[in-house]
């Protein structure tokens, strides 16, 4: 693959709506850019802990056991559908604490299915000269496309006060419930 290409799938996957983006731009609507920067190591942590043990083991241990792949995705699915619903039932006070925390975004981003992909598919081999050079290039973007979702949670914040922010939690919420049974669906039709 070459790297504009890399490059393109790269920030295609990273700028799509998911649960992760989804807290970070809450994380922003909240706390602004300073809420958004304290939470990308916990981000930037979540995707190396599942996409460099992806990276090493290969494809080949998801094909010699396709029961985990299956597992991971409905976990990560419950995960998500578990963030709605606090997300959901969260108020002004404790939206912040009781969503974004680093912690969530750390298992959130540990179990988004776009990780599979940066690690089975995107990301090459350990032993392909090119591998440190694009996990930096990775681990920028991450950090870049964080800050990205973080600014437009600011954005669509700005001006709206409690009400609006209130208004921004109830579609995140249902953004990640839409997410969880997307996953669900993809696992039982599959």
């Amino acid at each position: 693959m070459t790297f504009d290409t890399f490059l393109f799938a790269i920030g295609a996957l990273l700028l799509a709506p998911g649960p992760t983006n989804t807290l970070m731009g809450l994380a922003g609507a909240r706390g602004g850019l300073k809420g958004v920067v304290r939470l990308l190591p916990a981000e930037l942590a979540g995707y190396l802990t599942t996409v460099l043990p992806l990276v090493w083991l290969g494809q080949g241990a998801l094909q010699h056991w396709p029961l985990a792949a299956v597992l991971l995705k409905l976990v990560g699915a419950a995960w998500v559908m578990v963030l709605a619903l606090r997300l959901w039932g969260a108020s002004r006070d404790t939206g912040d604490s009781a969503v974004a925390s680093a912690r969530r975004i750390y298992v959130t981003t540990a179990l988004n299915p776009k990780a599979l992909v940066f690690g089975l598919v995107l990301l090459p081999a350990p032993s392909d000269p090119a591998f440190a050079a694009r996990l930096a290039t990775f681990s920028g973007m991450v950090v870049g496309v964080a800050i990205l979702w973080g600014m437009a949670g600011k954005l669509v914040q700005a001006g709206g006060g409690s009400d609006r922010y209130r208004l921004i939690q109830r579609v995140a919420s249902v953004w990640l419930a839409v997410v969880a049974v997307t996953l669900v669906a993809g696992v039982v039709s599959a």
